[in-house]
């Protein structure tokens, strides 16, 4: 099984404003999904931080694990909780590669996450903006604030050369 736990670091002050940090979290996030691209896995990351440091982290890992919720929300997620040793994570930031899905949307906001950052958006299953409004929802007892399209096109195609070159190996 791999080793998704790793040693996290601080990484400075947040109100640092000389410092795009959300950027720099989805350059951090990216870096996970090139590490699942390499296990043949669908290219996502996640990270979550608390202020500027990072508390959880995970990249797709189903056909690893044989589990379909093994996305990297739920992995970074899981962390996170295991880190605070709280299952709310009121003061933190989730970073995303792709716009999340239904599932990981409900498991945001029941882990009570505030704020999602997340690169590209996901036309056939994305549960923040593009099929559904989940983090937004009124009708849901909590919300979480979106940014979108943070390096989207570095997301996007990363995942679009993924499954470019399963089409030419025939491959679903």
């Amino acid at each position: 099984m791999p080793d998704h736990h790793r040693e996290f670091d601080d990484l400075g002050e947040p109100e640092d404003s000389l410092i795009d940090w959300d950027e720099l979290f989805m350059r951090r996030a990216l870096s996970l999904a090139q590490q699942a691209a390499s296990e043949d896995e669908v290219p996502v990351g996640a990270i979550i931080v608390q202020g500027s440091k990072v508390i959880g982290a995970g990249w797709n890992q189903r056909e690893a694990l044989l589990d379909p919720t093994a996305h990297a929300e739920m992995i970074a997620i899981t962390q996170a909780a295991s880190s605070l040793q709280s299952w709310r994570l009121e003061s933190c930031t989730l970073y995303v590669t792709l716009e999340p899905c239904p599932m990981c949307a409900g498991a945001i906001l029941q882990a009570r996450i505030p704020r999602v950052v997340y690169g590209a958006p996901d036309p056939k299953a994305g549960a923040v903006a593009s099929l559904f409004r989940l983090l937004d929802d009124p009708r849901l007892n909590h919300r979480a604030a979106t940014t979108a399209g943070i390096l989207a096109a570095e997301c996007g195609f990363l995942l679009s050369n993924f499954f470019a070159e399963k089409r030419r190996a025939g491959k679903k």
